[in-house]
């Protein structure tokens, strides 16, 4: 990894840059595969899923003795991991929701706001080198807590046309049942127009690599929205002395191990400790499964050290990590100056992988710098507000003059009539 010393404001951009490649190169190569889609339905989601995945499929959604074999084979300590944690994320997301809001904000005037689910949507599960059945918890356990109706599943399949064991036990778990074997851009792009097989959806969750990303921005030039660019994973850590070198190298690893092109980043006080935590990564990589993997992702990555808290904090929100990690003294009150974050863990015991599994918060997170703008997936991402008012004669004749002198002034004399003439009405 490489080590910067004090940098300078004027090389942050430089600094902090994702290892991702422009968003034009890749839609070049998306937007064909859209219009296949769009145009021939399943045909053209089976020949990519031919190409890309390397399996013929005879048919694209997972049979309901697929889910039954799943669950006879999966490990029972794994179910009851798996049960654990999705009780965790049902207690959080529960404990979001809200109450009708109503204001008479003038006599007679009545206004209030109510919330509806989402009626379809579609959740997007990577399978490539790792199964993401935890993103199946968070995202399905939201959706169902906010009354979503429909609920579509697509998640690639194996070489054997096959999906892990664990992504359709808890996909049942969750009441997910429409399970569709179909990956990267195909799926999503099956999603946002409707195939034979796979319903259109009004909204689309998940993370993926690059090509979904922009898959999924392209999907809301069609009349989809999604939940947000997410991307590579990417953490950046703040530690001083008083961190644990072996725990700080270890969250590092965890995200540096999703794939080549995640970024992690570390920011300490301590000269000495960045030295440690460089010893710690390099005997801790060497016992990893994924550690060619997870070694390129150290490539992108950088160690810092910067002696002034204030520029840290600087940094922090320069940055806009996905995930951040506050293993230093007082992380509550630093807590309390960061403005973009995805996440934030506070602590020596508060891994970045428990807010991944089990804790109860979403790890479907904005990355690439987007948690400048975007919140995680939350029980509002499946959910839209709708307002209501009910204006009563007295409230017309309180509001009324007030609508008609500015409907007046720009020029929308239909407006204006819609309140006089019933003002008039009223005089009679």
């Amino acid at each position: 990894m490489k080590i910067v010393k004090n940098p300078i404001k004027n090389n942050w951009e430089e600094l902090f840059r994702r290892p991702t490649p422009e968003i034009d190169e890749i839609e070049d190569q998306v937007k064909p595969i859209f219009h296949e889609v769009m145009h021939s339905g399943d045909e053209a989601v089976k020949n990519y899923t031919s190409r890309f995945d390397g399996v013929e499929m005879g048919t694209l959604i997972c049979a309901p003795e697929e889910f039954k074999e799943a669950e006879l084979v999966l490990d029972p300590s794994l179910k009851k991991a798996i049960q654990d944690a999705k009780s965790n994320i049902e207690r959080f997301h529960i404990a979001q929701r809200t109450e009708r809001i109503e204001v008479e904000t003038a006599p007679g005037v009545l206004c209030w706001q109510e919330k509806r689910a989402i009626e379809k949507v579609g959740l997007y599960i990577p399978g490539g080198t790792a199964p993401l059945f935890s993103t199946i918890l968070m995202l399905a356990v939201p959706a169902q807590i906010a009354g979503c109706r429909e609920l579509v599943m697509c998640t690639p399949p194996n070489k054997e046309g096959k999906v892990h064991p664990a992504i359709l036990y808890t996909a049942s778990l969750c009441g997910v049942n429409r399970v569709f074997k179909i990956g990267g851009v195909q799926a999503v792009a099956a999603m946002t127009f409707g195939t034979e097989t796979v319903p259109r959806v009004y909204k689309i969750f998940g993370p993926g690599n690059q090509y979904v990303t922009v898959a999924k921005q392209l999907a809301t030039q069609y009349g989809v929205s999604i939940d947000m660019p997410a991307g590579p994973s990417e953490v950046m850590v703040v530690a001083d002395d008083t961190a644990v070198p072996s725990f700080v190298a270890s969250d590092l690893l965890s995200q540096a191990e999703h794939g080549a092109d995640s970024q992690v980043v570390l920011i300490t006080t301590s000269e000495s400790f960045l030295e440690d935590v460089q010893e710690e990564i390099e005997k801790q990589l060497s016992g990893l499964p994924r550690k060619e993997l997870a070694q390129k992702a150290l490539n992108n990555s950088k160690l810092i050290f910067e002696d002034n808290l204030d520029v840290i904090l600087e940094m922090i929100n320069y940055y806009g990590p996905e995930h951040l990690i506050l293993s230093c003294k007082d992380a509550e009150g630093l807590s309390k100056r960061v403005v973009n974050a995805g996440s934030v863990f506070l602590g020596n015991f508060t891994p970045e992988s428990a807010g991944d599994y089990a804790s109860g918060t979403n790890h479907t997170l904005p990355t690439n710098g987007y948690a400048r703008q975007y919140s995680g997936v939350n029980l509002d991402s499946f959910m839209k507000s709708i307002t209501f008012q009910r204006i009563s004669k007295k409230g017309i004749q309180q509001i009324g003059p007030t609508v008609a002198i500015m409907a007046e002034a720009e020029g929308l004399q239909a407006h204006k009539n819609a309140v006089t003439i019933r003002l008039e009405a009223l005089e009679k």
